[in-house]
């Protein structure tokens, strides 16, 4: 699980003060204040020192607390202390980057791993975005300080979808249609995916399924892992957990969900996306007494998601089980659910 600390600025009005903790109270794992930490979230209270002292850690060990060594890294030297720090079981590596940030930590990610979890400091959720994703396993957290609270709130945001699944069940098919030519849109990721891996796809905002990254090797065409095509231009897909898209609204720069059939969720960024005309498959599925759509390209390289392995859209068969995602109902306006609303998707 991804870790979120805070430290108020001194710039902070009172009544940012107030908001700031407020939202760290309710969503923040500790509070820097005056070199102490405070503990926001239940864990075990932590020792923060300002610098390695090896006598001091064997003393504080011996105590059974937990250790953040807080580091300023202004080059190799100081990487190479919290190198070592991680060596002594100090449990939390804080550090600050001053001059060069990514590598410093990508090289620290690398050799603490499975010693001590790294706390990186940022300025905002920018910053965060960038230290989570370093070297694909990101920091174990952030430590953010800052004078704004809707800063505070945007960094939550961004830690908490690192943590985040979704409810996948299994729904059996029901109907299967060949439709004819259609628009159909391919997404082209900036990341890799593997087996069992996709994009949520439906005719209707309040169910969609799971299609399967083109990660599977056949004798016809390579995989392309990055990409998922994802079916008719019309189609719903999931932007962020707060909203829906349209397939045809996707450009290269947004993010998409990613989603694994263990619901594991992460982002990724569009490559690209290309809209062809190709034959394409209606397929309609049950679950909780609910019926659901999704129209797809009628080719061998679309797959379907199954708790186990994955199904060719082409050797589909009624009856089979793939797996999809139900929301609650209601409508939605311009991607974002209302759910007092009533709407009738067929």
């Amino acid at each position: 699980m991804k870790e979120i600390w805070v430290e108020i600025s001194p710039k902070a009005s009172d009544s940012e003060k107030l908001a700031i903790m407020k939202l760290a109270k309710e969503n923040c794992d500790f509070l820097l204040k005056n070199d102490q930490l405070e503990n926001l979230s239940g864990n075990d209270d932590i020792v923060l020192l300002n610098s390695l002292d090896e006598n001091q850690i064997k003393t504080l060990k011996s105590e059974n607390k937990k250790i953040a060594l807080r580091i300023a890294i202004h080059g190799k030297k100081d990487e190479n202390t919290a190198a070592n720090a991680a060596g002594f079981h100090v449990d939390y590596l804080l550090l600050t980057c001053l001059d060069w940030c990514v590598i410093p930590l990508e090289n620290l990610i690398a050799k603490t791993r499975d010693k001590s979890k790294i706390i990186a400091e940022v300025s905002d959720s920018k910053d965060a975005k960038l230290v989570l994703g370093a070297l694909e396993l990101g920091t174990d957290g952030v430590l953010l300080k800052t004078s704004s609270s809707e800063e505070l709130k945007k960094t939550i945001t961004i830690v908490k979808k690192q943590n985040l699944t979704l409810d996948l069940i299994p729904a059996k098919i029901v109907a299967i249609k060949q439709i004819g030519t259609g628009a159909r849109v391919c997404v082209d990721t900036c990341v890799l995916m593997i087996q069992g891996e996709g994009m949520l796809v439906g005719c209707q905002s309040s169910g969609l399924f799971l299609v399967e990254a083109e990660v599977t090797e056949n004798p016809y065409v390579q995989a392309r892992p990055f990409r998922v095509n994802a079916g008719s231009l019309s189609m719903y897909t999931f932007g962020s957990l707060e909203r829906t898209r349209y397939l045809s609204d996707l450009k290269a720069g947004e993010e998409v969900l990613i989603v694994d059939r263990n619901g594991k969720l992460r982002t990724a960024d569009v490559g690209r996306v290309k809209i062809e005309l190709r034959p394409l498959i209606l397929i309609e599925a049950e679950a909780k007494g609910k019926r659901i759509k999704t129209i797809l390209q009628n080719a061998e390289t679309i797959r379907l998601v199954t708790i186990d392995t994955s199904i060719p859209v082409t050797d589909l068969k009624i009856n089979d089980q793939v797996l999809i995602h139900l929301t609650n109902g209601g409508g939605r306006h311009f991607g974002v659910a209302v759910d007092a609303e009533t709407v009738i998707e067929r």
